[in-house]
């Protein structure tokens, strides 16, 4: 380790919180410090080369330093970096919001810009909630959403989320609200088979909408696979089932693709897997191909006609953000969506997925993994004491930092969910990569579960 890079490390850790880190031995693994990247890997302060294989946290989609997104960024630039959206319209963002409605979901026709997926979300529920409270339903003001959900960290997010780990200690801050049952089949309860249990979910799902339509305001899901919850995948036709209850009954139903959305799952949106059409979508991350912070909710001619009305009725929605619909996030977003066509990213991802779904079956069979988890290139390890009983690791034993630390050796950055190895690498991830990724993760599970 350079001294160059020790004095990056020494700054770091007298300036800087990171998110999402205990910060007190933080720097105990030696974690990198990132100067550089190209294609699909990252650099570091010594100049060692390491995949990206969770794609800079689930939001490069095409490699880093793509040619057509530098030139998009550049050319903005010799434009206009930023001006606001408040009472002013933007050539950027009415390009972006064009080219975001032509590949969405039909019956959305409308795109309100924000800055990260908790504001995307944010901006879904208080949309909801004005939307009936000015539309003669003013009792519909509570969400449903799904236990272990994970939408983001503001307070508005938090309180939709369902994760103890991260929200509970939040819990006098937040609103109340309606949990529907997990459906994680790989830790079902006594009594049930993963399937009986998806099963049950659902039909509770179902249930739970049925008896509370008189009081809902939204039902917020990430669709197909509840990504920090530790990549529970929901069964077949779960999706389909409750946006069929939420029609039934009126009830809006808000689509969280932050993390599952533009291609991640295999499709550009995950609900398209199931026929669903939401009436607002909440997408960022992968927005921008990973360049810019830059999220949108996405909505219904309805609810944006639910808003109109006479200056003097306050119909309007009070919220808004100093940097919503910023030029060059906008600009790039455009140049990225622009990417899936020409460089067919969608078409070309069989064969990668494919590859991927071979090395997943080698890891499963290691004696420490309890199951591999998989939509798309969304994938989870989940790793256990013991196969048998599905005895987990305990918190504080960091099985699955451990690993992720071992991965990095063989030039592989990963990041862990709890005891669950996450893979989400970029969709321009090569055959090759995907070979480099496989052996550094089956390498690194073996090497740290049997040194446990």
């Amino acid at each position: 380790m350079s001294e160059p890079h020790d004095a990056l490390r020494r700054r770091d850790a007298r300036a800087i919180w990171h998110p999402f880190a205990q910060m007190q031995g933080f720097w105990d693994d030696a974690p990198p410090v990132i100067v550089g990247a190209e294609g699909n890997e990252l650099v570091d302060a010594d100049g060692r080369r390491y995949l990206d294989g969770v794609s800079s946290l689930w939001c490069n989609v095409h490699g880093h330093r793509v040619p057509e997104l530098d030139a998009a960024l550049r050319a903005q630039l010799d434009r206009v970096a930023h001006s606001t959206l408040l009472g002013l319209g933007s050539e950027a963002s009415i390009e972006c919001a064009e080219a975001l409605l032509a590949v969405a979901p039909a019956g959305l026709t409308r795109v309100f810009f924000s800055d990260s997926g908790s504001t995307a979300v944010e901006v879904a529920l208080k949309l909801a909630f004005q939307y009936w409270r000015q539309n003669g339903r003013p009792e519909r003001r509570t969400f449903a959403t799904l236990g272990e959900g994970y939408h983001g960290d503001t307070i508005g997010s938090v309180s939709l989320g369902g994760s103890a780990l991260f929200h509970g200690i939040f819990e006098p801050l937040l609103f109340p609200k309606l949990t529907l049952p997990t459906p994680y089949g790989y830790r079902a309860p006594d009594g049930h088979t993963p399937e009986s249990w998806g099963e049950h979910c659902a039909r509770e799902a179902e249930r739970l909408v049925a008896a509370h339509a008189h009081e809902l305001a939204a039902v917020v899901l990430e669709p197909l696979v509840q990504g920090a919850a530790g990549m529970i995948v929901q069964p077949r036709g779960y999706l389909s089932r409750v946006a069929a209850a939420c029609r039934a009954h009126d009830v809006l139903l808000v689509l969280d693709e932050v993390a599952t959305g533009f291609g991640r799952t295999g499709t550009m949106f995950a609900c398209e897997q199931e026929g669903v059409r939401p009436d607002l979508l909440c997408v960022a991350k992968g927005l921008t191909g990973g360049y810019l912070p830059l999220a949108a909710t996405l909505t219904t001619e309805r609810l944006h006609d639910g808003f109109l009305g006479d200056f003097s009725s306050q119909r309007t929605f009070f919220h808004g953000h100093t940097y919503t619909g910023n030029a060059l996030g906008c600009a790039v977003a455009t140049a990225s969506l622009g990417l899936f066509r020409s460089r067919d990213v969608l078409g070309r991802l069989p064969a990668k997925l494919s590859r991927m779904a071979g090395w997943l079956e080698r890891i499963a069979a290691l004696p420490h993994v309890g199951e591999v988890r998989r939509v798309g290139a969304m994938v989870g390890i989940e790793l256990v004491k013991d196969r048998g009983s599905k005895e987990p690791y305990g918190y504080g034993e960091r099985i699955g930092h451990r690993v992720i630390v071992r991965a990095r050796e063989d030039g592989v950055l990963l990041r862990p969910l709890g005891p669950v190895v996450v893979w989400m690498p970029p969709l321009s991830i090569t055959l090759e990569e995907l070979d480099r990724l496989g052996d550094a993760t089956l390498r690194a599970i073996r090497a740290v579960t049997e040194a446990a």
